[in-house]
């Protein structure tokens, strides 16, 4: 089963056990829709997110002072691909890109996808070429699209 990471431990905050956190979810919302995380291979039990300046804050019951917050920093956490909600049609988990074949129209196998990026401006793959060189491509249907189980490339933007 694959797990799907939802944010990182970035530090403690105060001296009661919360942390910061660098969320890799839409927002401090959809990581309160899971009681449950992974971190590493602990299970921590969610009791509170709430924004912080520029990072959310999060309280879990079996982290109780500042020590063991700090212990945490730099850990994942995570919950199982299958804990995620459905998406609508068009919609994707970077989980379920990552790793798949990327081709031509013509069916020249290209390389396979390393990562989805988004630094802003939309979602860009690195995808590992056969040579174990990586090229950054824009993820959008003129460029790189989903189809049929694997990402189509126009080979232009491989160079």
């Amino acid at each position: 089963m694959t797990d799907v990471t939802l944010a990182a431990i970035a530090g403690a905050h105060g001296i009661s056990g919360e942390v910061r956190l660098k969320l890799f979810a839409e927002s401090a919302e959809s990581l309160r829709q899971h009681k449950v995380v992974q971190a590493g291979e602990r299970t921590l039990t969610l009791k509170s997110v709430k924004e912080g300046s520029g990072m959310p804050i999060a309280r879990f019951v079996e982290i109780a002072d500042r020590n063991a917050a700090e212990a945490l920093r730099g850990t994942v956490l995570t919950v199982p691909r299958s804990a995620l909600p459905p998406l609508e049609e068009g919609e994707y988990y970077h989980a379920d890109i990552i790793g798949l074949l990327c081709a031509t129209r013509e069916g020249e196998a290209v390389g396979t996808v390393a990562a989805v990026e988004n630094f802003g401006a939309g979602d860009i793959l690195e995808i590992e070429r056969p040579d174990g060189k990586k090229v950054m491509v824009p993820f959008n249907p003129t460029i790189a699209d989903f189809v049929d189980g694997k990402i189509i490339v126009d080979p232009a933007f491989l160079a």
